[in-house]
């Protein structure tokens, strides 16, 4: 679906000189929000962002953010780089060829052609991004982050509570965990989604040591909060989430790592095989030394750390690609797993599908970002005093009846005696 955009564009080919133009060139805008998968695109938007960059065969292509008022989309130009370069620049308005793709779960426009335009004629309000307060989280990413903080200061150790007290009020990170991505685009890939991904895997830490009581809860829980933390300078907040100069020479784990050495370095009496210990679980929980791992893991904690972040990435990341996929019971093949993944309803007395709850989740929270505000209550009028000699005693209210089928009195057996356990309880108690 479009929505009717600015007054059609002309292209500049003609658009200057005293003789007027033989060719006029009508454009209807489409904009970022309303964009497809293998949609077709000749429209207009205003280019936030450009950024050559190369990639791993060598060859350099161009990064863009292409903006209007409904949002930002991603952008590639990967032919004729040097001659697209040229053509404009970051802050111009410009006329785009392309085709829209997924890559890593996000849609993306492949650019074939791109055409400087000239700003007078164009209304800027229609290529204004929202105002930051539209595209900040969602409150839930604050609620996240302060469910975080009292898993955090719950955890028994006072080393170990102190050292994730010292992350989470740092002013490097704080600021940014309730934006934050947990990736570019493989799971957790938005706003938020880091603080969401972290506390999940607290979650998950405790579940884990209630079933594996011979783990060190404490450390379970540490390195669910740590493990990942370091993304919010890794990744940028932007619309296009790319990597900071830091994340690409650095990478979050061992940003994390110098972090551990930082703020136990303050802590008076820190012991430093739990600072080792901790660094372990960082540093190893990617699990192997082929998904960037520098060390695999070596303690029970360690491995139960990497296996917490594995289960709670790969899930996040089927069901935000069922939740993108327009079909009912099967996707469509994901480029990432290689396969069909199976999203319709369960054949069991459930009876619904994997998206499903997240879908009404996510209606009931549009729903309530839009409710109109409650109507004012209507003013009470003055009360207008009697005059002394007229006032009457207050009549003492009527005693309110009792419903009979109530007890006269409440009482509740303690939880002990309901489960078979404890003493009985005293004659008289129902």
């Amino acid at each position: 679906m479009t929505e009717p955009g600015p007054a059609p564009l002309q292209s500049p080919n003609g658009a200057s000189g005293a003789k007027p133009p033989e060719k006029v060139e009508l454009v209807r805008k489409v904009f970022a929000r309303d964009l497809k998968e293998k949609d077709r695109i000749h429209t207009v938007f205003l280019a936030s962002r450009k950024q050559k960059q190369v990639g791993r065969s060598g060859k350099a292509f161009l990064v863009v953010s292409l903006a209007d008022r409904s949002g930002e989309i991603d952008a590639r130009v990967f032919d004729e780089v040097e001659k697209a370069d040229g053509q404009f620049a970051a802050g111009d308005y410009v006329l785009v060829r392309g085709n829209v793709i997924t890559f890593h779960g996000k849609l993306q426009v492949v650019i074939d052609e791109v055409e400087r335009l000239d700003p007078e004629p164009i209304d800027a309000a229609e290529f204004r991004p929202p105002p930051e307060p539209e595209r900040e989280e969602h409150p839930e990413a604050q609620k996240a982050v302060s469910q975080i903080r009292e898993l955090a200061e719950r955890v028994q150790d006072p080393f170990v509570q102190k050292l994730l007290v010292a992350f989470l009020d740092d002013p490097e990170l704080a600021p940014g965990l309730a934006l934050a991505p947990a990736a570019k685009g493989v799971h957790h890939a938005y706003k938020g989604g880091l603080a969401d991904h972290i506390l999940s895997s607290m979650r998950l830490a405790h579940r884990l040591a209630d079933h594996y009581p011979m783990a060190d809860r404490d450390l379970l829980v540490a390195g669910a909060l740590l493990h990942d933390i370091c993304k919010v300078q890794e990744i940028a907040h932007d619309q296009a989430f790319e990597y900071t100069d830091e994340g690409r020479l650095v990478g979050h784990l061992v940003m994390t790592a110098q972090k551990i050495r930082e703020k136990a370095s303050r802590i008076d009496g820190f012991p430093p095989l739990l600072e080792q210990h901790l660094t372990h679980v960082v540093l190893a929980h990617h699990g192997e030394l082929g998904y960037g791992s520098p060390k695999v893991p070596v303690t029970l904690e360690a491995l139960l750390v990497h296996f917490v972040d594995l289960i709670d990435s790969r899930v996040g990341s089927w069901l935000e690609f069922m939740a993108k996929d327009p079909n009912e019971r099967w996707t469509d093949v994901s480029k990432l797993y290689g396969r069909h993944l199976w999203k319709g309803a369960v054949p069991t007395v459930r009876n619904r599908g994997p998206v499903e709850p997240r879908r009404r989740a996510k209606e009931a929270r549009r729903r309530e970002r839009h409710r109109p505000p409650p109507a004012p209550r209507p003013e009470r009028p003055e009360k207008i005093e009697a005059p002394a000699q007229a006032e009457a005693a207050p009549q003492p209210k009527p005693p309110r009846e009792r419903d009979p089928e109530l007890p006269k009195e409440l009482t509740f057996k303690p939880f002990s005696v309901l489960t078979g356990g404890g003493p009985p309880a005293p004659e008289g108690e129902s």
